[in-house]
């Protein structure tokens, strides 16, 4: 067990919900370390009360001064660093951070001089998720991810709150977060609007969530003004301590490639994933892939003229129109998979 570890992973709050199965990992291992994470603010709204964790939070407003005082805070020098995340503030951030092995990505994946804040390496295996990437730096101190475990402090206030925002009579709930923090992910009010009055005609309870955003409060406007059916209007009533709650109420998720998309799946709820931006099978939900939306293979050969199994792992789509893609047809089929599954 080293004596002292430190990780680094900043955002975003579905890469952080990744790096807790890896914290699971690591205690389930070695029960007595106490480990230290420096994270953002936003993350640390979700992941606070993370029972064995010390958590240190940037603000990246704050540029150096804000590293020089984060510097301030370390507990000494850590035996490993786990330099999870290879963007150039993030790089400049764990230059403060004194550590004696200093663990990173693989070289495919380094860029914005990661190579030079990092002394060891994590195995390079394309064609594998984002979580069992982030549970493969574990690997270096001798350890191996063999279990996925979540287990999110959810305080039991967020899970009341949850359970009073509507009854539970047995209903079928559907719950629609609508937007990503990439625009060019989000799919169209229209389109969620026909699925979701199908889900409803179906006799299932249809809820909106989001954020605080305009582009979040327009969108769920757009969607409940183009529905036939009544929708619950939950959108900038939640914090992020409840979030996980609600969505743990849902039969299902629908959302495009998000934080609430990898938030439901680590509570245990099933996501319909909508994708053609990104590769559900790196970044989609974890344990529900089964009922996302694929179209990034369409997507490549559109925009990239070579089919998806030719572009390098990881490579994102994001260009305009591109969630064209995916059709109204689209999600009522991955709504009706997920209706099988559960007649059976």
């Amino acid at each position: 067990m080293p004596p002292s570890l430190c990780l680094l992973r900043l955002s975003a709050l579905g890469d952080v919900t990744h790096v807790v199965p890896l914290v699971r990992t690591l205690q389930r291992h070695w029960p007595q370390l106490h480990l230290h994470w420096v994270i953002d603010k936003g993350g640390f709204k979700l992941l606070e009360g993370l029972e064995g964790v010390t958590f240190h939070t940037y603000d990246k407003k704050t540029g150096l001064a804000g590293m020089r005082a984060l510097r301030g805070e370390m507990p000494g020098r850590f035996d490993v660093l786990l330099q999870m995340q290879v963007a150039l503030r993030a790089n400049l951030l764990s230059a403060f951070i004194p550590a004696r092995r200093r663990i990173g990505y693989d070289r495919s994946r380094s860029k914005d001089l990661h190579g030079l804040v990092i002394n060891e390496r994590i195995p390079d295996r394309p064609g594998i998720h984002v979580l069992d990437a982030m549970g493969s730096f574990c690997e270096p101190l001798g350890l191996k991810q063999t279990q996925v475990v979540w287990d999110l402090p959810v305080p039991a206030d967020a899970h009341a709150w949850a359970a009073a925002q509507w009854p539970a009579d047995g209903t079928r709930t559907l719950v629609i977060s609508p937007c990503s923090s990439h625009v060019r992910r989000n799919w169209f009010a229209d389109r969620y609007a026909a699925v979701a009055d199908h889900a409803a005609a179906q006799g299932w309870r249809v809820v909106l969530c989001g954020g605080r955003s305009d582009l979040e409060r327009k969108t769920a406007d757009a969607i409940m003004a183009a529905m036939q059916a009544p929708a619950l209007d939950l959108v900038g009533k939640d914090t992020l301590k409840q979030l996980p709650a609600l969505l743990a109420r849902a039969d299902l998720v629908m959302t495009p490639d998000s934080g609430p998309m990898h938030i439901a799946n680590a509570m245990g709820t099933a996501v319909l994933g909508l994708h053609a931006a990104s590769n559900p099978r790196r970044s989609g939900p974890y344990s529900t892939v089964r009922y996302c939306v694929d179209r990034y293979d369409d997507a490549a050969r559109r925009y990239k003229g070579k089919p998806a199994a030719e572009l390098k792992w990881g490579t994102k789509i994001e260009h305009d129109g591109v969630m064209e893609l995916v059709t109204v047809d689209d999600g009522i089929a991955a709504f009706e998979r997920f209706r099988d599954d559960l007649a059976d």
